[in-house]
């Protein structure tokens, strides 16, 4: 049964605070820190990465205002989104479209990973290898 929006949002802009997250890493040519990252990206899209690695998933800085309320809108049907709706929820501020993205599109991939979700959304999301926590809203990780 179709549901409406479960997420909307009244400001057309997507403010200042953007997440800028950069997936740092570094590699050495000694074998024990080839086990510790290995994030390659290729001209298909796909990634390799050394088994363990922690990856997260967020919203593209330069993803427009309605492909980021569609993102929250399809994670947030898929899974629980409490920690957007109730501004007594640590991840709710800062309260913007990029913000509240990332964190919808997260809690999607690391609910979904194991049983073929992925962090694409229409090629609007990054995988990030640091983690994008802030202050008391700490991003799950499965």
């Amino acid at each position: 049964m179709p549901r409406g929006p479960v997420f909307q949002h009244n400001s057309q802009s997507l403010g200042a605070s953007y997440f800028r997250i950069m997936a740092k890493a570094s590699l050495s040519l000694t074998m024990p820190s080839l086990f510790v990252l290995l994030l390659s990206s290729f001209g298909s899209g796909g990634m390799w990465l050394v088994h363990g690695q922690k990856i997260w998933c967020v919203a593209k800085p330069s993803s427009d205002a309605t492909t980021l309320l569609n993102n929250i809108n399809y994670a947030c049907s898929e899974v629980n989104c409490s920690v957007l709706l109730n501004e007594c929820f640590p991840c709710f501020y800062p309260d913007n479209l990029m913000s509240h993205a990332s964190i919808a599109m997260n809690l999607y991939y690391q609910m979904k990973k194991g049983i073929g979700g992925t962090c694409d959304f229409k090629n609007s999301a990054l995988m990030v290898v640091t983690d994008p926590s802030y202050g008391n809203c700490t991003y799950p990780f499965k």
